[in-house]
């Protein structure tokens, strides 16, 4: 039995798929905004209406933690670009698919803060940019790892 335990371990341990501190970074930011995005919109809000609370209040509620995680996902997406340079240069920014999707999402968090600032009556383009960016994550999370060698 000890022999066994040994040669899992040993098998542990010895991995080749290791993660350097880019790739974990890159892994740990993608899991907040992707994540606190699709939990907000898609899991936690239609569970508080479900409750019975009032319709005006549930707006409420959305209203103070979206931009809270928009821009969340803004800085994420930020440092993700900073570990994709690092990995792959600066070229590959506008070559890669992760690259133009992490552009994408800063391109929507400005705009989505842009419009809440300038525009009152821009709501539907607050819930369009919200979207985009859940949606961008959610093909980003489909990529590989910068930095991984697998493509």
């Amino acid at each position: 039995m000890a022999s066994l335990s040994t040669r899992l371990s040993r098998f542990a341990i010895s991995r080749s798929g290791t993660f350097n501190a880019g790739a974990i970074s890159w892994l740990l930011a993608q899991t907040l905004w992707v994540g606190g995005l699709w939990l907000l919109h898609f899991l936690l809000l239609p569970a508080i209406a479900k409750l019975g609370l009032a319709p005006l209040l549930v707006e409420e509620i959305a209203n103070v933690v979206r931009p809270l995680l928009v821009g969340l996902a803004g800085f994420c997406a930020g440092l993700q670009i900073l570990v994709l340079i690092r990995a792959e240069r600066l070229a590959s920014l506008w070559r890669d698919i992760r690259g133009q999707l992490l552009l994408t999402v800063l391109v929507m968090a400005v705009s989505y803060f842009g419009v809440r600032h300038f525009w009152s009556g821009g709501g539907l383009w607050l819930m369009f940019s919200y979207l985009v960016m859940a949606f961008c994550g959610l093909l980003l999370v489909l990529q590989s790892v910068p930095g991984s060698g697998k493509r």
